[in-house]
This record gives C-alpha cells, sequence and structure tokens, in this order.
C-alpha cells in the first residue's frame, strides 16, 4: 500500500526529532489556540497520536475529534494517548478513499476502525506533513474532499515542508528524504508540489504564517471564507 508508514511507525518519532529536532513538533503545536473550544475537529494522517495529547492539553474536555491514519500501527499507538474527556474516533483510512459517513456520536472507546469519513460539519481540520506524500492528482483530490468536510469560517491548520529557493540544502535533504520513504512507506510523490495555490483558488484567508528550521518548515492557518 502506498503512503504507509506501518514498517517505521515505532521509530518514526524518532527518526523525526534525530533530523529536525522539535521543529515538527512546534509548527503543529503552535497552532493549537485556533482550536475553539467544544468543536468538531478532523486530523488526517495523524501519526502517531501525539497530537492528541497536545490538544487535551488545552481542551481537556468537549472535542469531538476524527483521527484518519492509513498506517494501522500508528493508530494502534495512537489509541493509547491520553486524550482526556474528549471523544476520539479512530478511522483507519488513506485520506484520498475517505467516504462521508462516520456517525457524529463519537466514541473513543470503540474498539473496531471505521474506514469512512465524517460528515461535512467540522470546524477544524488538522493536516500536518500529508500532502507532501502525494502527486498533484492526489493533492487536488484530497484537498477537495476536506474542503468540502470544513464548516464556513472554519479553520484549517496546515503545516509541511516548504523549499525556499537558492537552498541547495533543502533540494539535497529532500532528495535523500523521497528516496528513503519511497522505500520504507512506498509514497507516491517524487517531489515537494506547492498546495498554496489550491488555498487560494478556494479564497481561503490566512491568518498566522511561521517557518521553522532554517524556513525548510512552513506551518499556515487558514480560515474558510
Amino acid at each position: 500500500m502506498r503512503n504507509n508508514y506501518d514498517r517505521i511507525a515505532r521509530y518514526y518519532d524518532v527518526l523525526s526529532r534525530m533530523v529536525f529536532f522539535r521543529a515538527q513538533l512546534k509548527a503543529q503545536i503552535d497552532q493549537l489556540h485556533f482550536i475553539p473550544a467544544n468543536s468538531s475537529v478532523l486530523i488526517v494522517g495523524g501519526g502517531t497520536g501525539w497530537i492528541l495529547e497536545e490538544i487535551a492539553k488545552l481542551h481537556s474536555f468537549g472535542l469531538r475529534i476524527t483521527y484518519v491514519e492509513i498506517s494501522a500501527k500508528m493508530l494502534e499507538l495512537s489509541r493509547k494517548r491520553n486524550v482526556r474527556d474528549n471523544q476520539v474516533t479512530f478511522v483507519h483510512s488513506p485520506a484520498e478513499e475517505l467516504s462521508k459517513s462516520i456517525p457524529e456520536d463519537h466514541d473513543q472507546n470503540r474498539a473496531e476502525d471505521l474506514k469512512q469519513n465524517a460528515p461535512a460539519t467540522y470546524d477544524v481540520i488538522l493536516t500536518a506533513f500529508l500532502f507532501d506524500n502525494f502527486q498533484q492528482q492526489t493533492i487536488t483530490k484530497v484537498f477537495n474532499l476536506l474542503d468540502q468536510s470544513l464548516n464556513p469560517s472554519g479553520f484549517w491548520l496546515f503545516s509541511d515542508f516548504y523549499h525556499s529557493e537558492g537552498k541547495k540544502w533543502q533540494s539535497y535533504l529532500l532528495k535523500a528524504m523521497y528516496l528513503f520513504f519511497k522505500q520504507i512507506s512506498n509514497i507516491e510523490a517524487r517531489q515537494l508540489l506547492s498546495t498554496e495555490h489550491c488555498f487560494h483558488e478556494q479564497s481561503y484567508h490566512i491568518l498566522q504564517t511561521r517557518f521553522y528550521y532554517g524556513k525548510f518548515i512552513k506551518s499556515i492557518v487558514y480560515q474558510k471564507t
């Protein structure tokens, strides 16, 4: 299966911090204050689930979270996270194959995965280092699906790698990363593609932009208008 991180699920966070220190974590944590209390949240490509505990530090109850991950082993790790009194539904599915039928009554104790997507009623969508896995066709498909699932005036917390012109070290690191993840996770992408045009074409408003790790990581908070 493409874009599946099962083989390195238990080591992914360690590898990330060995290379990027806490930059990937900070890029996501710095956005979380945009999540309103008692809101519905869709997390796609959540990885090992550490973000759930960070969210719970800000909102210990009241959130209805749908957590989508293609890797079964990542989901296994995510289920062990302390989500406090928030309700979490874990969904085992590729982002591009989500349907629209997860019920509203999320239950974090449900043992079985739901291979579905929730209806278009989310206040917040969080995608961290997701779109760098995809070729353009999949980027467009996933973006359109998620865009339809976000409420008017909803927030999209986006973070991913960013290639600054003229920085050769970024080009070398990107090539090494794609070669590694092609072998380990069979990711479909062969190069980093921009997603900013997708948000621009749908008239999203940028509320916050921050850079990390020598501008190799970029986080943007969008609001749907």
